[in-house]
């Protein structure tokens, strides 16, 4: 086992892995900007290192300045969290050749799932059902783009390969509007993402996002951890997050998560990592594959009892993988609202003072969070500030203690997004379960 872990990440993610670290004995190196120099993570750390100004760029974005961090700390092992450089193939590649060890996929499985086209390639080899779509990257050629649309079957989708967060994606119902969309996207993708490679998949209407969470060696040993709901969504973004997926035949789930374990063993992955779906009139069609973990990892902890950090941690380390698929039990219900320094309904980041923060309690709650009274929000990073879980013995449980525990938490100085989650609480169609990708926004836009 490591002796000491540098965490590369700042936020709530900082001190969950910390957490985890201390827990198994391990001693931790926290890295920080100039903007979160009073961060509780800093000072809970058993050293911690500045590696620059508030700007991502010149911090948390610095792969010199981390590494610089772990040599002059001698930390064994880097934890990327999520966000930031997590997904970043070449920084995996440049911890490995300075000395240090990743917890993480190799920097190829990383480079290859980050890419849409070859990660779909990956997914048809291994069994793993696709939506139908182009078999790679759009051609130069319009007329046979039309032909691929054609075939596909309207409406399409565009989205740019070497995407995420919900850039680079044009829907397009009509022919008219296709060349136009796949040149606009193209543009958009080389700008955002320095690669001007798109692909095109059919778009479904009215679908869910369903993912499976996977714990795999990199030796042919992988498990799969139950799925999540992540259909509460805005712009692409999740809002709320639940484990198990309500409505779902346990036959289904069961088939889709064997054949992510599979695909697991098939390209030798290692860590956590999460396959994410679409799911529509009981079928499940893969979209992308996060070679890291997931900021709703929480809900999985709370079903199955497994402390995933704690596993990455493990797996980096080389420790035998005795987990087996029969390990995993599911028991009970988990709902996650992502807390948010922003306008419930405007959606306009509201960083400042924190001068007033209460946290609920009580049976089955959970509060995930770096923030205390007296915590200033800084403006330039994402605006979650928190991560409030509620764990019941059934769905309807887990809602009434997510009810009662946003009613208790108290923040002022700043305006949060509890007013929203307060209200999705109680509303009749997400109380049924089984909403679409889209009911949010169409929720929000029958607003006054």
């Amino acid at each position: 086992m490591f002796e000491k872990i540098l965490i590369a990440n700042r936020g709530e993610i900082a001190l969950r892995i910390q957490r985890a670290c201390r827990e198994l004995g391990i001693k931790t190196v926290v890295v920080y900007s100039e903007a979160d120099r009073g961060a509780k993570y800093v000072r809970l750390a058993d050293e911690s290192v500045c590696i620059g100004p508030a700007s991502p760029r010149d911090s948390y974005l610095s792969m010199p300045a981390i590494i610089s961090a772990a040599e002059v700390t001698d930390a064994e092992a880097i934890h990327p969290g999520y966000g930031f450089l997590a997904e970043n193939a070449d920084f995996a590649e440049r911890v490995e050749k300075s000395g240090f060890v990743f917890i993480g996929p190799r920097p190829q499985t990383i480079r290859e799932m980050g890419d849409k086209v070859m990660a779909k390639k990956a997914m048809i080899a291994a069994g793993v059902p696709v939506v139908p779509g182009s078999p790679g990257a759009l051609p130069d050629d319009p007329e046979e783009i039309v032909r691929i649309a054609r075939d596909v079957g309207y409406p399409v989708i565009v989205k740019a390969s070497g995407g995420g967060g919900g850039r680079g994606m044009r829907v397009v119902y009509t022919e008219a509007a296709l060349l136009t969309a796949v040149a606009t996207t193209r543009t958009e993708a080389a700008a955002a993402f320095n690669n001007p490679e798109v692909y095109m998949e059919r778009y479904l209407e009215n679908p869910r996002h369903i993912e499976i969470q996977v714990l795999a060696d990199g030796e042919r040993n992988a498990v799969w951890l139950g799925e999540r709901d992540c259909s509460l969504q805005r712009r692409h973004q999740k809002v709320i997050e639940e484990a198990p997926a309500p409505g779902i035949p346990r036959k289904l789930i069961e088939r889709i998560g064997e054949r992510c374990a599979e695909a697991c063993r098939k390209m030798g992955y290692r860590g956590a990592g999460t396959f994410e779906f679409l799911y529509e009139n009981g079928e499940f069609f893969f979209i992308e594959m996060n070679t890291r973990i997931q900021v709703e990892h929480t809900v999985t902890e709370m079903i199955t009892g497994f402390d995933l950090i704690q596993e990455q941690i493990r797996i980096a380390a080389g420790e035998k993988f005795t987990l087996r698929q029969r390990d995993v039990q599911f028991e009970g219900h988990a709902i996650e609202c992502r807390i948010c320094a922003e306008d419930p309904f405007k959606f306009i980041p509201s960083p400042g003072l924190i001068s007033n923060w209460h946290v609920p309690g009580g049976p089955g709650v959970r509060m995930d969070s770096h923030v205390f009274s007296g915590y200033v929000v800084p403006p330039f990073y994402d605006s979650m500030i928190a991560k409030l879980i509620t764990y019941g013995a059934t769905r309807e449980q887990a809602i009434a203690r997510m009810d009662i525990a946003l009613s208790e938490m108290v923040v002022e100085g700043i305006l949060t997004n509890i007013p929203l989650h307060r209200e999705l609480m109680q509303d009749a169609s997400f109380k049924a379960g089984g909403v679409s990708i889209h009911y949010l926004e169409q929720k929000l836009a029958q607003r006054p």
